[in-house]
């Protein structure tokens, strides 16, 4: 009787991921239409003349959110120009040598030497030696907190002691409260896998959202927290119930609902975000988080859950997509498919794996 029963639940959810697949997949971006890490109106010129060796539209663009003391944005240019120069330096070796005391370009030139030394087996030899240049960029742009940043993502690598990092983190916050890049340096240097543990992760990212401002994507660091757990996968160590993953989840949908769908902006949380809700098995939520993305992939987190991001993105979609499906009654309105209505709130709806901008 047993197998029975379940034979015929595989039948039903079959025959209805069958009906509704298709109507739900065809209310999101086809997969052709995804972008991984799309550059926004103002990047992408930057990008477009550095690949032709030209610096002066990068060197505007980061002056410009210097001078208006655009932190966020000054943080993801410069994390993006740095990435773009790891593969292509000869833009920012011409910059560098027209004007080499230039705030800008020595940001970007010390932001591409900690990615570098980063990625080398002797990492914390290689960080050391790049201290002076971090510091060389901090005191030419006084008011700027993105060095700090870096100071901050530094001294992890180098292995700095707590002491040491609240020095720097007092730097950072004095000049910007409530920069997020900062924050998230913070939330690593606290996690499980790094100095801390993921209780002192998660007080930290919750108490932080809390005190953010209206609309922040620092309100999403608790959801950046449940992601570092569910990363390092089940454990006595771990300790932090699946309820309070929940509750950065829906603190992070609702951020989410305050901005337009396919926005660039909260492209990287929302990312992060649908990664956790599909770890929890929360098909509903994610569903309706994969059309607020729109065709807005981003290489954090899937690059740390798969080989390909983009195939990762796609594939977590598609999972999505099935799972909603068999969970549709056959008897849903075929002129109103589930994906439009309200994303289901609360806790797992069916089980699933456990588990700075990047």
């Amino acid at each position: 009787m047993f197998r029975t029963m379940s034979l015929l639940r595989a039948l039903i959810g079959t025959t209805r991921m069958v009906r509704h697949a298709p109507r739900l997949a065809a209310a999101l971006a086809p997969d052709d239409d995804v972008l991984l890490d799309a550059p926004d109106g103002r990047l992408a010129p930057a990008l477009v003349a550095a690949a032709l060796a030209d610096p002066e539209p990068a060197a505007k663009l980061l002056a410009t959110t210097r001078d208006a003391a655009e932190w966020e944005d000054r943080d993801r240019y410069v994390t993006r120009l740095s990435a773009f120069a790891y593969r292509r330096d000869g833009w920012l070796e011409h910059w560098l040598s027209t004007a080499p005391r230039d705030p800008d370009a020595l940001l970007v030139k010390a932001q591409l030497a900690v990615r570098r030394a980063w990625g080398s087996p002797a990492r914390a030899e290689r960080l050391r030696e790049l201290g002076p240049l971090i510091e060389a960029a901090a005191e030419a742009a006084p008011r700027d907190p993105v060095p700090w940043r870096l100071a901050l993502d530094h001294a992890r690598g180098t292995h700095a002691g707590h002491t040491v990092f609240e020095t720097l983190w007092e730097q950072a916050v004095r000049r910007a409260p409530h920069h997020y890049a900062s924050h998230v340096a913070a939330l690593k240097y606290l996690s499980a896998q790094w100095y801390g543990s993921h209780r002192e992760c998660f007080d930290f990212a919750e108490q932080a959202a809390e005190d953010a401002l209206p609309g922040s994507l620092a309100q999403a660091l608790p959801v950046r927290a449940a992601f570092a757990q569910l990363l390092a996968g089940p454990g006595p160590e771990h300790g932090v119930p699946a309820d309070r993953i929940d509750a950065a989840a829906d603190r992070a949908l609702a951020l989410s609902a305050e901005y337009p769908a396919g926005d660039l902006w909260p492209a990287e949380v929302r990312n992060l975000l649908v990664h956790v809700l599909v770890a929890r098995g929360r098909w509903h939520d994610a569903l309706a988080e994969f059309g607020r993305i729109g065709p807005q992939a981003t290489t954090f987190p899937w690059t740390l859950v798969a080989e390909d991001p983009l195939r990762g993105f796609l594939d977590a979609r598609a999972l999505t997509v099935r799972e909603v499906a068999r969970r549709t009654p056959l008897s849903a309105a075929a002129g109103r498919p589930p994906e439009v209505l309200p994303a289901v709130a609360g806790r797992a709806d069916g089980g699933g794996p456990g588990g700075h901008y990047a």
